[in-house]
């Protein structure tokens, strides 16, 4: 008795197509693979990208709030002289020590709140800290890189804020000092309502700006 498979009862041409057709489906599903794998890999990528600007933009404000907490320390100690670190008037926000730019805060600035020696004591730290915003700090290839992109600081004092005495008279100089650093960001994302270089990175909303208040103490 003999046995024949049903393939075996194909022609030669029949098995021909058939291995064509199963050919043509495999390279089908190998294309579908390659685009939905392709899709993936620009997903993935597009998401990188978004993770370095996410991880420049923190970098970026940490080293504002490193700046901004030195300015703080250095108006602190410069106590006997501190009106002289008030420069910026809102709301332009300026002028500003920093990056150069319009209204730019011209150095050496002048100072006559104290005493000479108190005076130069605070005129020297304004100039350090300009350069501070500057990335003087650090250097890379010969090129200052320890700031952020386009940094700057203003400080600003509220006479509105003075504290009273028993006769209900504001005292001079008890007002509140705000700090502020700005810098441009990446990314749009919202306008700032601190004024500090108002316009200059190009949107409001590219405008990134920390900013602290502080009161310091007067001793009779």
């Amino acid at each position: 008795m003999k046995f024949f498979s049903k393939s075996g009862n194909k022609k030669p041409k029949q098995l021909l197509n058939s291995a064509v057709k199963q050919g043509g489906f495999s390279m089908m599903e190998v294309l579908i693979t390659m685009l939905i794998v392709s899709i993936g890999l620009l997903g993935v990528s597009r998401l990188l990208v978004r993770a370095q600007l996410a991880e420049m933009e923190s970098y970026q404000r940490v080293q504002a709030l490193i700046i901004l907490n030195d300015i703080v320390d250095r108006i602190k100690i410069n106590s006997e002289a501190v009106s002289c670190f008030a420069f910026t008037i809102p709301p332009t926000g300026t002028p500003y020590i920093g990056e150069t730019g319009p209204n730019s805060l011209a150095l050496p600035t002048s100072c006559t709140a104290s005493v000479s020696a108190y005076n130069t004591q605070a005129i020297t730290t304004i100039t350090a800290l300009d350069n501070l915003l500057k990335g003087a700090a650090e250097t890379k290839g010969g090129n200052r890189a320890g700031a952020m992109i386009g940094a700057r600081g203003c400080i600003s004092y509220d006479s509105s804020s003075e504290l009273l005495d028993g006769l209900g008279v504001a005292i001079s100089g008890t007002g509140e000092y705000t700090v502020a650093v700005a810098w441009q960001g990446l990314s749009e994302t919202f306008s700032p309502t601190v004024d500090c270089a108002n316009d200059l990175y190009g949107t409001e909303s590219k405008r990134r700006v920390v900013s602290t208040t502080i009161r310091l103490a007067k001793l009779d």
